[in-house]
């Protein structure tokens, strides 16, 4: 008798898990969305909008077998989850893989692919009429932004302000001196150990000029400002603690191979775990392949034996456009740093589309 595998998170993680169960169980896939967003190609898609629908891929060739909702959950207990119309669904598996909201553009904040592409557009135009333009946070996101810009418009002005006194502190020195060499070679003005005192007078993304003063006194003008900070793990659905009661952070403690604690048959994997490692799309592909593993040798019958334990070097592939960017990947002898050249290579030039376009299914 088939069994039921419930997938909730069409992301990263878990429409990988979904594709890669397909065809041993009754998979749902439920997800809010109407199309997976490859969020990893987001901010080349704001400053190329004719490249923006490579970032949209369909559920309806996802799966050939089981079977996308697109729903929210609102609950979850050890037998099934209740959407958030009320309908029920009934599991003898279940993957938690709601993954992490954060700001725009890095990640869409509308369910519908078509909204998403119109705001894309929108704030393109936003910043094609921007001569300056401010962002607020320095992490790989932030930098990634400064980069894509500049690698479109190199004249114009961007700054990045961050309250850090160093830039990704987790990585060798000589990323960070790289990373140092290549924004000062395409005009960023990166501004560290500083703050605003005050957010600027208009939303992200939305064009107007202002002057902002920093926390070390100095102004700062610009027509246009992004957000760069500020994960949120999506796990409302949690909250009644009928599965798990989540870590101060919003996550779910799990095991070596995956499943939530308490649970030999509820895994979660991604974001939403309290893994202790960056939040990167890689790591939730690298989960997906434990989890499927492990819920397969289940429904052969055999015991789960797959294990995920993070690497002790951090990994960062970090383009800034489409032709520059540092790298950091594990090696034998510790962290080895990658040249801009091969970031482009691995990343830069397409940022995985043709992974996605084989996981899909599509041209």
């Amino acid at each position: 008798m088939s069994r039921t595998v419930v997938v909730i998170g069409g992301g990263y993680g878990g429409a990988s898990v979904a594709k890669a169960l397909d065809q041993d169980a009754d998979v749902v896939l439920i997800d809010p969305k109407d199309a997976f967003v490859h969020s990893a190609g987001s901010l080349r898609a704001l400053v190329q909008p004719g490249w923006a629908d490579n970032i949209f891929f369909p559920y309806g060739t996802l799966l050939s077998r089981g079977k996308v909702v697109r729903e929210r959950a609102a609950s979850v207990d050890p037998a099934g989850v209740t959407l958030a119309s009320g309908e029920r669904i009934d599991a003898d598996y279940l993957v938690l893989a709601t993954g992490s909201s954060y700001p725009y553009p890095a990640k869409m904040d509308t369910d519908s692919s078509t909204e998403a592409l119109e705001k894309l557009r929108l704030t393109h135009k936003n910043v094609a009429g921007a001569d300056r333009v401010l962002i607020l946070g320095a992490g790989p996101v932030g930098l990634e932004l400064s980069g894509e810009i500049k690698a479109v418009w190199p004249h114009k002005r961007v700054t990045v302000v961050d309250p850090a006194e160093r830039l990704m502190p987790a990585f060798a020195p000589e990323l960070r001196a790289d990373l140092h060499r290549q924004l000062d070679s395409i005009g960023v003005d990166l501004r560290l150990g500083t703050a605003l005192t005050a957010e600027p007078p208009f939303e992200p993304g939305e064009p107007g000029a202002f002057t902002v003063t920093t926390t070390t006194g100095d102004e700062l003008s610009a027509d246009l400002w992004f957000r760069a900070y500020g994960v949120n793990i999506n796990g409302d659905y949690l909250s009644d603690g009928k599965v798990t009661t989540r870590t101060p952070q919003g996550q779910v403690r799990v095991t070596e191979t995956l499943t939530v604690h308490g649970h030999d048959h509820i895994y979660a994997l991604g974001d939403i775990t309290d893994i202790a490692e960056a939040k990167m799309a890689g790591y939730a592909m690298q989960h997906a392949e434990v989890v499927a593993q492990n819920i397969s040798a289940q429904l052969r019958g055999e015991r789960p034996t797959a294990t995920y334990r993070p690497s002790p070097v951090p990994s960062v592939l970090l383009p800034l456009g489409p032709n520059a960017g540092v790298g950091q990947v594990p090696s034998g002898e510790g962290p080895a740093v990658l040249p801009a050249e091969a970031v482009s290579e691995y990343k830069g030039t397409d940022l995985f589309v043709g992974r996605f376009n084989e996981l899909f299914g599509v041209a």
